[in-house]
């Protein structure tokens, strides 16, 4: 095949007034006949917050408009998912403090909210997807991702052991997509090789590949009960180092090889750099997640009228696009995909 060479973009003829770049700025028609990205309710996923009980309905208060629901209440925001067109939903449980443990043994319950949940929402609302966080800082007494060492040290191995088991439980109970969170090597393998032994060959992973150890994650630490088990400890001797950027290519690199079908991008907007990155380099489905603090900071800024909300959530949302996101995970999706399908 030839390979015709691209003429770089200095050479064109670019004098004005033979150009006028403002031509193509006149009137919308004409800006939406160039528009080179746009934003669409089927680029989004909803990260919902699921509790146990009945009639259940918690707010977050670092997270105005988002609530902890029990499974009944958070049923007719998958119908408005559906009716919306925002393609997955992902789940994040609030386990009841009395089922943690040291070592997360709840994450492998078969009978457990999670896979209870997954199970109800596959029934109900078939076409819905349905997308299962792999972690288990909700389910530990101290609020890590994975088991403690007697030092305090997060076990790698062992952690992918009880990760492979979760990812399991979920997919057995019907889910579509699992979403292993939790940074430590090599649970993209293990796990992709214990669904092939289950046959779970249709079992998505969208590995969280370049997870950096953020300061945006506090809010969703409050709204799954993290908080509090964590303490004044951190993730950094797993989560990556803001400050890399070469890091992220090479965990994409192993999480791709060991079998992810997606790769995940956290947090968002501060790393759009490392999307950009990402989909140059790999071209593969490529995800970013806008995490509770964007989403706490701009909803602050709104409702101190220092801001236009509906604005500056659809043109964060289309900077994910225009930085080279298949989709991005966001608590604005329902209130975007409203605003969009409503233009």
């Amino acid at each position: 095949m030839l390979h015709h060479p691209v003429t770089p973009v200095s050479s064109y003829p670019q004098r004005f007034p033979a150009t006028r770049a403002r031509r193509l700025r006149r009137d919308d028609f004409t800006r939406a006949l160039v528009r080179e990205h746009a934003l669409t309710a089927s680029d989004l996923i909803l990260p919902v917050f699921v509790l146990d009980g009945s009639n259940q309905v918690h707010e977050v208060a670092s997270m105005p408009g988002v609530q902890r629901l029990s499974l009944d209440r958070l049923l007719p925001v998958a119908e408005a998912c559906v009716r919306e067109r925002i393609p997955v939903m992902a789940l994040f449980p609030v386990i009841d403090a009395a089922k943690k443990t040291e070592d997360g043994r709840e994450a492998m319950n078969p009978e457990g909210l999670v896979p209870t949940v997954v199970r109800e929402l596959k029934r109900r609302f078939p076409e819905l997807g349905v997308l299962t966080d792999v972690a288990l800082d909700p389910f530990t007494t101290h609020g890590q991702d994975g088991l403690l060492d007697a030092t305090g040290y997060i076990l790698n191995d062992e952690t992918v052991a009880v990760l492979t088991q979760q990812a399991l439980v979920q997919a057995e109970a019907g889910v579509d997509i699992v979403a292993p969170s939790d940074m430590m090597d090599g649970r993209i393998g293990a796990i992709r090789d214990a669904l092939e032994a289950r046959r779970l060959i249709h079992t998505r992973i969208m590995a969280y590949s370049a997870k950096y150890a953020s300061a945006f994650y506090g809010p969703f630490r409050d709204a799954v009960g993290s908080a509090g088990n964590l303490g004044k400890s951190n993730k950094k001797v797993y989560q990556m180092d803001p400050g890399n950027t070469d890091e992220a290519l090479r965990e994409v690199a192993m999480d791709l090889a060991e079998g992810a079908d997606m790769v995940m991008v956290k947090p968002g907007m501060p790393y759009l750099d490392i999307v950009r990155r990402v989909k140059d380099e790999f071209r593969v489905p490529t995800f970013a997640y806008q995490v509770s603090g964007e989403y706490a900071m701009l909803k602050a800024a709104a409702a101190n009228g220092w801001l236009d909300g509906e604005a500056v959530m659809i043109e964060s949302l289309l900077a994910f696009k225009r930085a080279g996101a298949d989709g991005v995970l966001s608590y604005f999706a329902l209130d975007a995909a409203r605003a969009l399908n409503a233009r």
